[in-house]
């Protein structure tokens, strides 16, 4: 691959990457901050807010990256336009010349002369050989000027568009920049609200992270006793915290392996408002927490889709908390939490994209969250990298 292809590939990548950042930002908006009637609790609109600036700072970042790469394309094209003019104008002057010599000696009579001049048949041959070459090399010299004009003319096209594209990026990055502006000034403000009583939103968020090491645990114990049961009826006995595999479960977990990156999403409409893994507390920057979940904003009574073919292998019911799924593929699993009402009961079968259950909405947050894991075995793997891009 040369410069050139290598450079179009780039602004390719970027292009597709800063157009599933814009329609993120759009599923942001029309799901997280569309309906202004709905109360949000003061903490789940300071984490919709951040949540919407860490996406507008990777757009303007990758806007920023096309532009100079843009940049450098332009650059490389100027220089190749003066090249090309350069390699013209010689052309030109050679067939000039060449045009001149030609008129000089272009009568019938002094080419039937320079014919019949010969010393003998062979270098009369040898001579119109020469004046046919010569008659094609004018040709040929021709053809190359017609051809490089016309390859001048369509880089200064491609030059002309490119400069329009760098402006109209510059252009939507200056509009970006301004509403990421507004959002700090927004987030701010929310956080200013919070500092008087920064006790009462700590204890919330102390809380909350209880739930979800009570969650965690009792999701843990729950995989332990399905491999346990799985390897039972295998008729295996091991404390390795992995499946023994039947041939079937083995082309289902190739399959689902296979499908890293395509997954349907377990919502039809959602947008990744928890990332996997340590995250900072909103209100302590010294506080994280090791989050095995992502976690998707979705609409109001949203239904929950199970992302592959399966069989149900429990239905958790957690204390003070909701109902979650969970569902195997092979030795992986995928667990659906934070449910209001649940459609399957263990040991059904499941079929990519079928309806398991709905979503619980949160009143008093005023949120809709799915929180979704993916397991091998008994080990949680981030989630994010296996759906597909929407």
């Amino acid at each position: 691959m040369n410069f050139a292809h290598a450079q179009s590939a780039k602004q390719k990548a970027l292009e597709a990457e800063r157009q599933q950042k814009l329609r993120e930002i759009k599923q942001i908006n029309a799901l997280l901050f569309s309906n202004k009637k709905e109360q949000k609790s003061v903490i789940t609109l300071i984490e919709d807010i951040n949540y919407k600036i860490s996406v507008r700072k990777n757009l303007i970042r990758i806007t920023n990256e096309q532009a100079n790469l843009l940049t450098r394309e332009i650059n490389s094209n100027q220089k190749e336009i003066t090249s090309l003019r350069a390699q013209l104008q010689e052309l030109k002057d050679d067939y000039a010349a060449m045009i001149v010599k030609s008129y000089k000696s272009k009568s019938e009579q002094s080419r039937i002369m320079f014919l019949l001049s010969s010393e003998n048949f062979k270098q009369a041959y040898k001579r119109l050989q020469y004046l046919k070459q010569y008659t094609d090399y004018q040709k040929e010299q021709g053809e190359a000027i017609k051809a490089k004009t016309e390859e001048l003319q369509e880089l200064n096209i491609k030059l002309t568009q490119q400069k329009k594209d760098k402006q109209k990026l510059i252009e939507e990055n200056r509009v970006a920049k301004r509403k990421l502006e507004d959002e700090l000034k927004n987030r701010e403000v929310l956080m200013a609200s919070i500092k008087s009583d920064m006790s009462k939103f700590n204890a919330q968020i102390k809380k909350k992270r209880q739930e979800v090491r009570e969650l965690d645990k009792e999701i843990d114990r729950l995989i332990k006793e399905a491999i346990a049961a799985s390897n039972k009826k295998a008729g295996k006995k091991t404390s390795t915290g992995k499946f023994v595999l039947t041939p079937e479960a083995r082309r289902l977990a190739s399959n689902f392996e296979s499908n890293k990156g395509k997954l349907g999403w377990p919502v039809s409409r959602g947008v990744i408002k928890g990332k996997f893994g340590r995250q900072r507390s909103l209100t302590d920057n010294t506080v994280t927490q090791n989050y095995k979940s992502i976690y998707i904003a979705t609409e109001e009574n949203a239904e929950v889709k199970s992302v592959f073919n399966g069989e149900v292998s429990g239905i958790l019911v957690v204390k003070n908390g909701n109902p979650a799924v969970m569902i195997r593929h092979g030795n992986y699993l995928s667990v659906y939490m934070n449910m209001s009402k649940i459609y399957v009961k263990k040991g059904d079968k499941v079929t990519t994209g079928q309806a398991i259950g709905q979503v619980f909405t949160n009143r008093i947050k005023g949120e809709t969250l799915l929180g979704f894991r993916i397991y091998k075995n008994d080990q949680v793997i981030n989630p994010e990298p296996w759906l597909a891009k929407y």
